[in-house]
């Protein structure tokens, strides 16, 4: 795992978007707490996975860390630096140090513009980023990187299959060259086939451009191949964050033990041996979430003082990794 400095850093970052009502007077009735008190830091060179159920929250804090949303309260900080305090310019430059790769290459890119106006639209908006006349040149190369044929650069989106989509995505968030890029589940519009092919590309620009990833997804098979630490989150909190085999072999959290026990196994024998854990009951609202702990609803340890009491995310007794859970690596999981 990469020990380098912490580049990227969520501080109690919450964010709650106002619930209106009326026609004439719309006065704030509620609230959705979409994101609620998280702290992460991102190391440099290093993959961070972000896992949970859709509508936990996961998105929204990427929009955060790139200061496309600004935070109910709380800080983001990129080298030390809070960046929703910057500047109008001093946000600008920092657009070209984060970048993103968006979830759906279908919807994601501009129907109306050829793929080499798509990857080179960045050069238009930061001029100094590509020399004079150089932008075509610049476009083939970054084509040429994620595995496209630059003679296709005249092209538009429809002409390409969803795969390849995803790759121009990725080469558009590559031309700044930035230090980090949220990952916002870049394979879960694609085929399993495809998916291995544009993971496998990821990593490998990894290590050739030095890149810090946040890598959003919902598919623990996923996170599993490509991340170095990860981050469980469940309506808004995050409830386990460990390294690669903490989560992986010692999950200590009952949600990141249920998330686990759900992912596909391909192994016959291995699939014979487990035992899923079915959690009942839906998800919540983030408008009204339970008290104490919030997935104490769905849980089979809960107690009173689940209710009353709300874990926080540290280090438990037998257990070698912060988690959200007063049961924390007290009890091993139970089959329901």
């Amino acid at each position: 795992m990469p020990d380098g400095e912490v580049i990227l850093e969520a501080r109690n970052v919450v964010k709650h978007f106002p619930i209106r009502r009326g026609i004439v007077v719309r006065r704030q009735t509620g609230a959705i707490q979409a994101v609620d008190g998280v702290d992460l830091q991102l190391r440099h060179g290093e993959t961070l996975g972000l896992v949970g159920e859709s509508g936990c929250g996961k998105s929204t804090l990427a929009r955060l860390l790139m200061a496309l949303e600004r935070p109910t309260s709380g800080e983001v900080l990129f080298r030390g630096e809070n960046i929703h305090a910057l500047s109008r310019g001093a946000l600008r430059a920092l657009r070209r140090r984060i970048q993103i790769i968006l979830q759906d290459p279908y919807t994601s890119l501009n129907p109306r513009m050829t793929v080499g106006d798509l990857v080179g639209e960045p050069f238009d908006i930061h001029r100094d980023a590509a020399p004079a006349g150089s932008k075509r040149a610049r476009v083939g190369e970054l084509l040429e990187v994620v595995g496209l044929d630059p003679d296709h650069a005249n092209r538009y989106p429809h002409q390409f299959s969803g795969g390849q989509r995803q790759r121009i995505g990725i080469a558009r968030a590559l031309a700044l060259r930035p230090e980090v890029v949220i990952c916002d589940e870049p394979v879960s519009a694609l085929d399993v086939s495809v998916q291995a092919q544009v993971i496998n590309l990821l990593i490998s620009l990894q290590r050739e451009f030095s890149l810090s990833y946040v890598f959003i997804a919902h598919d623990l098979s996923v996170v599993r191949h490509v991340s170095d630490r990860v981050a469980v989150m469940y309506l808004g909190k995050v409830v386990e964050t460990g390294g690669h085999a903490d989560i992986y072999q010692h999950a200590s959290h009952p949600y990141s033990q249920a998330l686990l026990s759900a992912a596909p196994e391909p192994d016959p024998t291995a699939r014979e041996r487990r035992s899923p854990i079915v959690l009942e009951g839906d998800v919540p609202s983030p408008a009204d979430p339970p008290s104490g702990c919030r997935f104490r609803t769905r849980c089979w340890l809960a107690e009173d003082r689940c209710a009353e009491e709300e874990p926080i995310l540290a280090i438990r007794p037998g257990s070698a990794h912060p988690a959200a859970c007063h049961f924390a690596a007290e009890r091993p999981p139970v089959a329901r």
